[in-house]
């Protein structure tokens, strides 16, 4: 069974690459933003960075849903944080991660252009300075946000060996 996550700053293309990442293994497929509560997405949409307290029980949440998927899953998260993604393993501990990394210009030029998104292009330095990038003892891989959405979907099928 596959779990992986996603992750990434805002901007990276998790949604994307995530959705067609479950195409690919015949999964389904979740964006963690929508299991923010209300209160995140309000803090976070005026531009007000999420503190930790306010995490925690958000990554309970995707935690939880990536153990009950029985038959596999991929999550958009950002797991920005080695212990955000230590509350994850907490749930499961083989979950996968795939982190879609890349320069600033890029994710901002992107941030700029969404529209109908909570979180604004004024959040995007206060992620950059919380990311923490895999370390050497967490399962995943590490791939370059530029490269189009179905090579990025390709190659993180490569990196776990399927077919």
């Amino acid at each position: 069974m596959t779990r992986i996550v996603v992750m990434g700053v805002s901007g990276c293309g998790k949604s994307t690459v995530g959705a067609l990442l479950a195409v690919r293994l015949g999964v389904p497929f979740v964006d963690a933003d929508d299991l923010h509560p209300p209160a995140n997405v309000a803090k976070m949409a005026a531009g007000i960075p999420l503190t930790d307290d306010d995490r925690w029980p958000w990554l309970r949440l995707v935690g939880a849903e990536l153990a009950s998927a029985s038959d596999g899953l991929v999550v958009a998260c950002s797991a920005l944080r080695y212990a955000y993604r230590d509350v994850l393993r907490s749930f499961v501990p083989d979950v996968y991660f795939v982190h879609l990394a890349g320069p600033r210009e890029v994710l901002a030029s992107r941030l700029s252009h969404r529209v109908h998104h909570f979180m604004p292009l004024a959040l995007l330095d206060s992620q950059l300075s919380t990311l923490e990038p895999l370390r050497a003892d967490e399962l995943g891989v590490t791939l370059d946000l530029t490269l189009p959405a179905d090579e990025l979907a390709r190659r993180a099928v490569d990196s776990l060996g399927h077919p």
